[in-house]
């Protein structure tokens, strides 16, 4: 029995396999049907099953506790041990809900979007799901691994076939650049597994000790990884091209979930893991996220494209995660949990905002989608609010998120939090410079007879705008669950290398 593991004894027995295999399921379930509006109705409810089931990970989660909750552990090959173990804790629960969250979103974003290979398209969707669920879940470096690559492949294919007009190109960019990260992490864990007492259990590894020379090449390996992910400065250049290029789903996905498999690798394989480089490297890798949040925010002040502008505006805004992981305070690492999730939130939201708009008049160009407050109020108000909550104002969640930051990156530095607090001023200037151009000002030819937002498409952003409020009034629920598992990395780094 691996130890910090605690079985699931509760009403849903194997809630968390569940969770992985049921959008597998749902795949399964589409070759019994040719109609494509049966296809999205079974994505649609096989994902909407998905989200439901989750919930109970949080009504019946433990905040008190640091162990991996929900935890199942079942052998599966003898030699080398591998074991099928998946659970959760504080870090991962609320990655775990927002994919959930997010995955019926993408169908119905996606139901008049995708005119072409409907069913391969929702397939994609679910076995992503499947993907990214079981990378936030697993407790087995092998497990993780599987999960890891096999979350490339449908991403590869929503961009390469259902992407614009360069998606080739953007596909095959970010499969190898994401690939060449995932080899790095592959020969990291073979390290490992034979330094580490031969396990592939990760929190196993987490408790070995390894020499301070070690720590170093292996803390390099992940970092090159994880920050490929991320991405941070200067492992970006994939991202832009992506988020153009991918379908409205493509982008949600991809800046919501994939992004923080990064920063979710830092937290739980370089901090606990290799603690002594962690802190040796922390220089390197703050001084990387004060130049991803300057020059994210930069680059995304001179943007025509809305694609181009929230992109670089995730390159800004990840660089707050990192910069609080790596500050090694509570204020700082709870901080960039908090913004992983707001990010997820807020940005996928303005992702949504452009699908919308780009199904009306074909364009994703500033200039050719201005004065929509007029033939689109409810539009410009989403808008609006997704803009508002991405620059930080008081009352939204990102406040929250980037105030813990700026608290931890003070505690650590005052310098670094002052050029921090840079990137949120820019912030405010190129989103309010968007929201100005894009709702305000004279409807064009091709804006003025636009239709506002139907039922459905509004149905697409409401949870997310309710999240946005209830995260910024009322923060505690989502703060409290990661309290223990927090502090229990503060535990573990405290461990020290060999002799």
């Amino acid at each position: 029995m691996m130890q910090d593991v605690i079985l699931n004894t509760t009403a849903l027995p194997h809630l968390l396999t569940l969770l992985i295999v049921l959008p597998l399921i749902g795949v399964a379930m589409m070759v019994f049907f040719k109609d494509d509006a049966a296809v999205k109705y079974v994505a649609f409810w096989t994902a909407g099953l998905e989200f439901v089931l989750s919930l109970p990970l949080y009504l019946w989660f433990d905040p008190a506790r640091y162990e991996m909750q929900f935890g199942e552990v079942v052998p599966w090959i003898t030699t080398p041990p591998i074991s099928y173990a998946v659970g959760i804790d504080g870090i991962s629960l609320w990655l775990v809900l927002l994919t959930t969250l997010l995955t019926p979103i993408c169908v119905v974003c996606s139901w008049t979007a995708i005119k072409s290979r409907v069913r391969e398209f929702m397939i994609a969707l679910l076995v992503m799901e499947t993907a990214m669920v079981g990378v936030f879940c697993a407790l087995n470096f092998v497990l993780f691994y599987v999960f890891w690559e096999a979350m490339l492949i449908p991403m590869y294919l929503l961009i390469g076939v259902w992407g614009g007009a360069d998606r080739i190109y953007a596909a095959i960019k970010f499969f190898l650049y994401t690939l060449a990260g995932s080899l790095l992490l592959l020969i990291a864990i073979i390290v490992l597994y034979f330094q580490g007492g031969q396990t592939f259990d990760i929190l196993a590894l987490s408790r070995a000790q390894y020499s301070d020379s070690l720590q170093a090449w292996l803390f390099w390996a992940f970092f090159v990884a994880f920050a490929v992910k991320v991405p941070m400065f200067p492992f970006h250049t994939w991202l832009p091209d992506a988020h153009v290029q991918a379908p409205t789903a493509g982008s949600v996905i991809l800046a919501s979930v994939l992004l923080k498999m990064g920063a979710y690798g830092f937290l739980r394989f370089s901090l606990p893991m290799l603690p002594d480089a962690s802190q040796r490297f922390t220089p390197v890798i703050l001084a990387l996220s004060v130049i991803a949040i300057l020059y994210g925010a930069y680059m995304a002040l001179a943007q025509s494209d809305l694609k181009k502008l929230i992109a670089y505006s995730s390159v800004s805004h990840m660089g707050f995660v990192t910069l609080g992981i790596f500050v090694f305070n509570t204020q700082g690492i709870e901080g960039a949990l908090l913004q992983m999730l707001n990010h997820g939130i807020t940005t996928g939201g303005l992702f949504l905002c452009v699908g919308l708009i780009y199904e009306r008049t074909h364009s994703r160009q500033i200039a050719d989608n201005g004065g929509l407050s007029k033939p689109m109020p409810r539009y410009a108000a989403c808008l609006v609010i997704f803009a508002l909550s991405s620059l930080g104002l008081p009352g939204t969640n990102s406040f929250v998120g980037e105030f813990l930051v700026l608290v931890g990156s003070f505690i650590y530095s005052k310098t670094i939090a002052a050029l921090a607090t840079l990137g949120i001023i820019l912030a405010a200037v190129y989103l309010l410079w968007m929201v100005q151009r894009i709702a305000f000002g004279v409807p064009t030819g091709k804006t003025a007879k636009l239709t506002d937002l139907n039922w459905c498409e509004m149905a697409t952003l409401v949870p997310l705008i309710i999240l946005i409020f209830w995260i910024g009034v009322f923060p505690n629920p989502f703060l409290t669950p990661m309290h223990a598992s927090v502090a229990h990395i503060f535990d573990v780094m405290e461990r020290g290398v060999l002799p």
